[in-house]
């Protein structure tokens, strides 16, 4: 990948004032990328913002705003103020997301729960509908989900975040096909287990409320160090370059695929349900009695 491969483009990053969402906007800075950042706690984007730009050249422009993204006029106000501030965007990544309530469903706060979805799934899909048209217009842009390990397994205990993160997955599957051929890539990130402020809230809530497996799961990854968060932020960084157009409709681990090698095999991907969330059939298990 060229030494500045963000020069010239314009991203958008939601939850951007810590965690990896901090992390993408470091990696995209230092590729040269303008950038507009928001998340919901204006002392910390601020504080995301000044460290930022130290990190940036003289003629790199940064900018922030305080939103909700599950707030359909805090939506509609940042992508209003990118495309007047920046005159364009060309990425957009969808990092805010939340657990939500720990618990058995029918003991969690059904506020709360709902609360998780609208956060998780609701907030990525009105700032997907409020770019669309300008990714459209110009013929050219990136989305990029982040996703987690409650996509691809259960999570007792902190259903929420699981079947929000399913949903936005297939979401983005979905779109990916509304915009094929349209210059428009949208692919989703599993960037793995992460020593952040969510494994705190699981071993805050403790093993009544997660599960004793899960609960000691995070102790193990507290103690291992978790999956190093700067994986999944070069992931970040490859599907918002040139590098990785025409790639799209994949869920893909930041930790386990050799997704920098993917470019040389786009023809392959495009043909292929591989990397993808699909149903498992006893056929594909060997099991002779269970399907046609």
């Amino acid at each position: 990948m060229q030494e500045k491969p963000l020069k010239g483009r314009v991203a958008i990053i939601t939850g951007a004032n810590q965690g990896l969402g901090l992390e993408i906007a470091r990696r995209y800075v230092t590729a040269g990328a303008d950038l507009m950042i928001c998340a919901r706690n204006s002392e910390l984007l601020d504080a995301a913002k000044t460290e930022l730009r130290a990190l940036a050249t003289p003629e790199q422009r940064l900018s922030c705003l305080s939103a909700d993204v599950s707030k359909q006029a805090d939506v509609e106000a940042v992508v209003k103020a990118t495309l007047s501030q920046f005159g364009s965007c060309q990425v957009l990544v969808n990092n805010a997301g939340v657990y939500g309530p720990k618990g058995e469903i029918e003991t969690v706060d059904w506020s709360e729960w709902v609360r998780a979805m609208e956060i998780n799934i609701f907030g990525s899909v009105l700032i997907c509908r409020e770019l669309l048209g300008h990714f459209k217009q110009q013929g050219y842009g990136k989305i990029i989900q982040l996703s987690g390990g409650g996509a691809t397994n259960p999570l007792p205990r902190i259903s929420a975040y699981a079947a929000s993160k399913a949903a936005i997955v297939r979401f983005a599957e979905t779109l990916a096909e509304e915009v094929r051929g349209l210059g428009i890539d949208v692919n989703c990130i599993a960037p793995g287990a992460l020593n952040t402020r969510m494994l705190d809230e699981v071993l805050d809530a403790g093993p009544e409320k997660v599960g004793q497996a899960f609960y000691e799961r995070a102790l193990k990854q507290k103690e291992s160090g978790g999956a190093p968060i700067g994986r999944g932020a070069e992931l970040a960084l490859f599907l918002a370059s040139a590098a990785s157009d025409g790639i799209t409709g994949k869920l893909i681990s930041a930790v386990w695929d050799n997704w920098e090698h993917w470019p040389e095999h786009k023809d392959e991907l495009a043909k292929s349900d591989a990397y993808t969330l699909r149903r498992i059939t006893g056929r594909d298990r060997g099991f002779t009695w269970g399907d046609k």
